[in-house]
This record gives structure tokens, C-alpha cells and sequence, in this order.
């Protein structure tokens, strides 16, 4: 994969958030800023890119594929802003940086989150597409926002968190756990991390071929290579909150067992993980079999998954 696709897809969706977000010398600043702050500080930019890489496959036009990779990422850093609440993950450092609740206040971080995703639907329904093209983005990117997918996940990842205690603020009130060391299948384990996380990676790789016109039997492989690259990312996020560093992840390492989270290597060991690594690997690589060269940009984008380091 040339890297100079990946800058230049990474300049290209950086710019177009940086257009889309509030101007913060504009009221009320202190959101504006909050916004700003929890996305344009740096990033994998992993959903925008997926955005691009299937969308390319099937020659959609730059300029269709813009809002699309905007309104994912913008979706993605309001879960972040939520998922480091108090009540959430109580977490004090993203992307090497303070969390909107740490830089801002907690309220503020509530209103940001809210403000962003609200703008992704926004700027979704006035993508350049025709109007049924346009429909099935907003509806896929909804779909797997909510209870059906990201919230539904961050939900039962709660509800599998061993932690006796979560939260400390009078806003959030402190959630009671009865069970420090919560009892979690792996197929369960599996089956949260497909809403969590999966769902939205899902959403990227198929909103891009979405605006292309791809085919049915098309968009079911690309699924197929989703839901692997979606358990991929979760099981090296997992081995990589044992294995690295606060400064090489830009957020805090060691929480997972800090929280007695349901994690893969807590249920599998870290061999086993990294063999589940190695059969998701697979799994991409025959589900972009039948598209060739095509899907270059996509493979490459699986590796990277899977080889990263923060």
C-alpha cells in the first residue's frame, strides 16, 4: 500500500473536519473548543480511511466520499468523550492528551459528545449522492451508533465490568457491580466487541461502497471482512493494554486489569489471542480474495490493524 494514499487520505479528512467543526472564537466557545479538542487531536483516522479504501475499490469520487468519512470519525470521538466519563471508563488521557471531561469540565464533555454526533447526521444528509444512496448512509451509520451496535456494546461491556464501583461525580452517580469478577464467555465476549466496536468499522467499510453503487453480493463480503477486522482491532487494543505504554498508546495502559474488564487475553491468554489474531488475519484475506488488486488499500489496512503498536 503506498503511503503517500494513506497521507494523503489522512490530510484530506483532517482538513474536511476541521471545516465541518465549529469556528471556537464563536459561542458558546467553551462547546466549540470541547469539539475541536476531542477530534482534531491526533488519531488513527482508521474509519475515515476505511471510508476511502472501499469507496476507491469501486471508483466513487473523492468528493462523495468526504462526508462520509467525516460523519464516521465524528461519531467515533463522541464515543470516546463518552466512554472516558466517570460514569464510563473514568479514564484521564486520549491520544496523549487530557479528555474533554479532564481539559473541560464533565458537563462540557456530555454537551460535546451529544453536539458531534448530532453534526455527523448532519452533514450525512447533505452528502453529494442521489437521494437513496444518501438514505442507506444515514441509516447504516445509525444503525450501528446505537442500541443495536456501539451503545448496545458499550452497554454489555458495562454490565461485564468487574469493577465494584465506576464513577465518582454527583452527576453520574456511582454504579454498583455485585460480581468483582464478572463470568464471560468469549462467545459473548465476541458478540459484545461486534456491537462495540466492529459495528462501527462495519458501518465505514460499507458506507464507502455505499456512495460507489457496489453491489449486494459485494457489500456482504466486505461485511465479512468487517466483522473480522472489527475483532481484530479489539483483541491488539486488549494485547496492547498489557503489553505497551501510557506514552506509546496515548491513553492509559494497564486499565483493563486495573477495572478487572472482560478482556481476550483474560479469557484466552495472550497464545491464544495472538493465534485468534492470526485466523482473523485469514478470514480478511479470503474475504477480499474475489476482489483482486482492488482491494489493496483495504488488505493493507487489516495488516495495520493487527501490527500496530498504540
Amino acid at each position: 500500500m503506498p503511503d503517500h494514499d494513506l497521507a494523503g487520505w489522512r490530510a484530506r479528512v483532517d482538513a474536511a473536519l476541521d471545516r465541518a467543526l465549529p469556528d471556537p472564537d464563536t459561542p458558546p466557545h467553551r462547546l466549540h473548543a470541547a469539539m475541536r479538542h476531542a477530534t482534531l487531536l491526533g488519531g488513527k483516522r482508521m474509519r475515515p480511511l476505511l471510508v476511502y479504501a472501499s469507496g476507491t475499490m469501486f471508483d466513487a469520487a473523492p468528493q462523495a466520499l468526504d462526508t462520509p468519512a467525516v460523519a464516521v470519525e465524528l461519531i467515533h470521538a463522541y464515543s470516546l468523550v463518552h466512554d472516558d466519563l466517570p460514569c464510563m471508563d473514568d479514564d484521564a488521557l486520549r491520544r496523549g492528551q487530557p479528555t474533554v471531561h479532564v481539559a473541560f469540565d464533565e458537563a462540557t464533555a456530555v454537551l460535546a459528545g451529544d453536539a458531534l454526533q448530532t453534526l455527523a447526521f448532519e452533514l450525512l444528509s447533505d452528502t453529494p449522492v442521489p437521494d437513496a444512496i444518501r438514505l442507506a448512509l444515514i441509516r447504516t451509520l445509525a444503525g450501528a451508533s446505537g442500541a443495536a451496535g456501539m451503545c448496545g456494546g458499550q452497554a454489555l461491556d458495562l454490565e461485564a465490568t468487574g469493577q465494584k464501583k465506576r464513577g465518582q461525580s454527583e452527576s453520574c452517580k456511582a454504579r454498583i457491580h455485585s460480581d468483582p469478577f464478572p463470568r464471560v464467555s468469549v462467545s459473548a465476549l465476541r458478540r459484545l466487541h461486534a456491537l462495540k466496536t466492529g459495528a462501527l468499522i462495519r458501518a465505514a467499510v460499507r458506507m464507502g461502497a455505499l456512495c460507489a453503487g457496489a453491489p449486494d453480493d459485494a457489500l456482504a463480503r466486505l461485511d465479512l471482512f468487517s466483522n473480522a477486522l472489527g475483532l481484530a482491532f479489539q483483541v491488539r487494543d486488549d494485547i496492547l493494554d498489557i503489553e505497551s505504554d501510557s506514552a506509546t498508546l496515548g491513553k492509559t495502559a494497564g486499565k483493563d486489569q486495573a477495572q478487572a474488564k472482560a478482556t481476550f487475553p483474560a479469557l484466552l491468554g495472550m497464545g491464544a489471542s495472538r493465534e485468534l489474531l492470526s485466523d482473523l488475519a485469514m478470514t480478511m484475506d479470503d474475504a477480499l480474495a474475489g476482489f483482486g488488486e482492488q482491494a489493496a488499500m483495504l488488505a493493507a489496512l487489516g495488516r495495520l490493524a493487527i501490527e500496530r503498536d498504540r
